[in-house]
């Protein structure tokens, strides 16, 4: 079962790499996303979703995909793509981490997340809405950990869901602004997110959320 899970790890690693190396100037640059999706016609936004949901995986910022989203489809259906590859590339990592296994995800990833999977297993909801309100770690290890740890799947499924909607929207909003970066609606854009943060992290210290670092 071992050999398995490594065959799989390594296979799944094999193609996404081929396609980040391949296309590497979409994750450089989001404004030329607009113009390769342009060029998909329909299957644009399908092919969107699946690299927004395989692009975290080797450490592509979800704010990067999500404002090329927002510069390709507008603000709001950059919003709905994003949040539908989000969750998807979300799923698909829980599920790994369930496959897995809590010791082969710790080998992985490293055991410096020990005490946020124990975290995780006594306040997972609040403890993975919080961290996809404040993204302290990167993306797809909290999703691995998730996998990996006790926390019920509708637990998962409904804290990130929730979780990652204020961030997805106004990340979309600013790939939407950055046509004109020095409107108004750019300076809203960075001004929103910037609260985003600050109330996820003020939540935190007041108490109204578990800290995701055991203190």
């Amino acid at each position: 079962m071992t050999i398995l899970k490594i065959v799989i790890v390594l296979a799944f690693v094999a193609i996404s790499g081929w396609l980040l190396w391949a296309h590497s100037e979409w994750f450089e640059n989001p404004s030329l996303v607009k113009l390769e999706v342009l060029s998909w016609g329909i299957w644009g936004p399908v092919i969107y979703v699946l690299l927004y949901a395989v692009g975290p995986s080797f450490l592509i910022p979800g704010a990067v995909m999500t404002i090329a989203g927002g510069l390709a489809f507008g603000t709001l259906w950059g919003s709905v793509y994003s949040l539908i590859g989000a969750n998807a590339g979300a799923l698909i990592a829980f599920g790994a981490g369930r496959f897995l296994g809590r010791s082969f995800v710790e080998h992985v990833i490293g055991a410096r997340f020990e005490k946020l999977l124990a975290q995780i297993g006594r306040h997972g909801f609040q403890i993975i809405f919080y961290l996809r309100l404040v993204p302290l770690i990167p993306y797809n290890a909290l999703n691995l950990l998730a996998g990996a740890s006790p926390i019920t799947f509708r637990d998962y499924l409904w804290a990130s869901v929730i979780g990652m909607v204020p961030g997805t929207i106004l990340f979309a909003f600013l790939g939407d602004a950055l046509w004109h970066p020095a409107s108004p609606r750019f300076f809203l854009a960075l001004s929103l997110i910037a609260v985003c943060f600050a109330a996820g992290e003020f939540a935190r210290r007041w108490g109204w959320l578990p800290s995701s670092n055991g203190s």
